[in-house]
C-alpha cells in the first residue's frame, strides 16, 4: 500500500462582516476575514495538505488570488477540486485531522456540521475525519481577536 502524509496551514485577519466561514459552515460572528475567497481557514488547510500529500504545492498556485475565477468563492468548490485531483492521481483519503485556532467566535458548536460538510466534500466516512478547536490562550493575532488560523494534517493511500 502506498501511503503519503501532508500537512496544512492557513490564517485569515479579521475584518468588516458579520460571519466567518469555517470548514463550509457559515458562523455568525462580529467580524469576517479579508481574503480573496471566503477565506475558509479550515478549508484551505485542508486543501494544502491534500496537496502537499500528493506534491502538488499550495492552495495558491492552483488558485491564485490574482485570478478573478477565485474571487468571493465558496471554499468548498476549491476542496472538491482538489480531491477531484487526489481521485486522478489514483489516491483517497485515509484519514485527516483539522485544528482551528481562535478565541471567538466559538467553534465547537460547530463542529458537527463542519465535519458532516468536510466529510460529504471530501467523499469519506465522517470517522476519517477529525474536527476541533483550540484557543492561543490569549497569545499572539489570535489570542489578541485579529485574526483566525486553521491547522490540517492528512493521510492519503493509493486507491489501488
Amino acid at each position: 500500500m502506498n501511503i503519503r502524509v501532508g500537512q496544512g496551514f492557513d490564517v485569515h485577519a479579521f475584518g468588516s462582516g458579520d460571519h466567518v466561514m469555517l470548514g463550509g459552515v457559515r458562523i455568525a460572528h462580529d467580524r469576517g476575514v479579508i481574503a480573496h475567497s471566503d477565506g475558509d481557514v479550515a478549508i484551505h488547510a485542508l486543501c494544502d495538505a491534500l496537496l502537499g500529500a500528493l506534491a502538488l504545492g499550495d492552495i495558491g498556485r492552483h488558485f491564485p488570488p490574482g485570478d478573478a475565477r477565485w474571487k468571493a468563492a465558496d471554499s468548498r468548490i476549491l476542496l472538491r477540486e482538489v480531491v477531484a485531483m487526489l481521485d486522478a492521481r489514483g489516491y483517497r483519503l485515509g484519514n485527516a485531522d483539522v485544528t482551528v485556532i481562535c478565541e471567538r467566535p466559538r467553534v465547537a458548536p460547530h463542529v458537527a456540521a463542519m465535519s458532516a460538510a468536510l466529510a460529504a466534500d471530501l467523499g469519506c466516512d465522517p470517522a476519517a475525519l477529525s474536527v476541533k478547536a483550540t484557543t492561543s490562550e490569549t497569545l499572539g493575532f489570535t489570542g489578541r481577536g485579529e485574526g483566525i488560523a486553521a491547522l490540517a494534517i492528512v493521510l492519503i493511500v493509493s486507491a489501488t
